[in-house]
């Protein structure tokens, strides 16, 4: 297909994932204050979307505490900033299985699997305008740990997620992904259209060559919404690969610590980053309304906590 540039394009800031990265900047954001202010900032940067998990204050280990998720929301709607929030409900899909010998004894320490119903508490109890699904499992990087989401479970979760009213934002780690993601249009489970996030890199999941990018590009309906990124290094120029495809883009720490070799980043930093190469691409960011009215969004707040 040829390139179709996006010249109106919006950024997502990931701003602290659940990877080991807390042990490597001193930026990366554990607290929930610590989030909020970094989601703030990046909005200020020019991200109109703010993608956000929570964190073990103490460990920076990730974590689903309900509580540290509506300090981290009510923080943000505090604020004079305005910006579409965007809660993850990837966790509580991970298996991290024994080794090799006898993989049934099971990684208690590093495995966390839940149920729907309490994988969405925390998406029920502070609406926001977005959150992820995760659609597929796969070997997530080396050793023993899949990232573990069943076609029972994803139709579980989608379903909630359309009935809250809660924007899913699918995330495709490879064209398998995007196949049911269609399915999921087609059976009413998620409304058309829908919103895509294309994450290449992650090892094992989609490659990040360009030639493999495309074919992912490729697979998403016309109508949907896209945006995608890559890791590390790699991260700003998916920016611009992102941009040129078509579709829009996401930086932050969940994805890459690094401004440049050597130099730590905060999230505003790369989001400034990348909204410097799109405006030399001859891009203009849109900001939250905007992304509001093309992804049908409605901006609410959070119901009152249970007494």
């Amino acid at each position: 297909m040829p390139l179709q540039m996006n010249r109106k394009p919006f950024i997502t800031a990931a701003i602290t994932g659940a990877g080991a990265t807390q042990d490597k900047s001193h930026l990366v954001p554990r607290s929930p204050k610590e989030i909020a202010d970094a989601a703030i900032d990046a909005a200020k940067a020019g991200a109109a979307i703010v993608h956000c998990h929570v964190r073990d204050p103490e460990t920076g280990a990730p974590c689903r505490d309900l509580h540290y998720y509506r300090e981290v929301t009510d923080r943000i709607r505090a604020s004079e900033v305005d910006v579409v929030l965007n809660l993850t409900a990837g966790i509580g899909g991970d298996l991290t299985f024994g080794d090799p010998e006898t993989p049934m004894d099971l990684d208690a320490p590093n495995t966390d699997m839940a149920g729907a119903t309490e994988r969405m508490a925390h998406i029920r109890a502070c609406l926001p305008e977005i959150c992820t699904l995760d659609c597929g499992s796969m070997n997530f990087g080396d050793g023993n740990y899949v990232m573990t989401n069943t076609t029972g479970m994803l139709r579980a979760m989608g379903q909630q997620m359309t009935e809250l009213g809660v924007k899913p934002e699918i995330e495709a780690f490879d064209t398998g992904h995007l196949w049911f993601a269609k399915q999921l249009v087609k059976e009413g489970v998620l409304e058309n259209p829908a919103l895509v996030q294309l994450c290449m890199g992650v090892p094992w999941g989609a490659p990040n060559d360009l030639n493999t990018f495309m074919a992912m590009v490729n697979n998403v309906p016309e109508s949907w919404n896209w945006s995608a990124f890559s890791l590390g290094r790699d991260q700003m120029p998916y920016v611009a690969a992102a941009a040129l495809a078509g579709g829009n883009v996401r930086v932050g720490l969940e994805d890459n610590i690094y401004l440049e070799r050597g130099l730590l980043a905060t999230n505003a930093q790369l989001v400034e980053k990348a909204a410097s190469l799109l405006s030399n691409m001859g891009a203009s960011l849109i900001g939250p309304e905007e992304v509001r009215a093309q992804l049908g969004l409605v901006k609410r707040t959070a119901p009152a906590a249970p007494a």
